[in-house]
């Protein structure tokens, strides 16, 4: 993938979103060359403004800070290909699935525990904490 295809897939993914989130919501992304070129922030920025996670824009030893590495992805990796999907398609539906069988329970308990692992983060100024989780 370059950077054309991944600004025609981010320009899909945006048209997709509500007003609402376009206009308070953030934007993740790794530190990929086609996800940090200046064409790509600079086409992410007229959308999110400084509302992005990116290389250099959020510290790079933060995953455990991270709501998709913190739960999203641990929890739908197994769940999405269950049932062996053959094309991106049928990979893209089961993860839309997937993610609208989430309950608001689970939503819940996961941002409290998201909350947990803030507050011992700025506890311990911003060092490894994981080992008092």
């Amino acid at each position: 993938m370059n950077t054309a295809r991944y600004l025609e897939i981010f320009k899909e993914f945006v048209d997709q979103l509500y007003d609402g989130e376009l206009r308070n919501g953030y934007f993740q992304q790794d530190g990929a060359i086609r996800h940090t070129s200046n064409e790509s922030m600079t086409e992410i920025e007229s959308f999110f403004d400084y509302r992005i996670i990116s290389k250099a824009l959020w510290s790079p030893r933060s995953p455990d800070l991270s709501p998709p590495n913190f739960f999203l992805w641990g929890s739908l990796k197994g769940k999405a290909y269950a049932n062996k999907p053959r094309t991106i398609q049928e990979l893209e539906n089961n993860i839309r699935r997937k993610i609208a069988a989430i309950s608001e329970d689970v939503l819940q308990a996961n941002f409290a525990n998201m909350k947990r692992h803030f507050q011992l983060c700025l506890d311990s100024d911003g060092e490894h904490f994981q080992h008092l989780l």
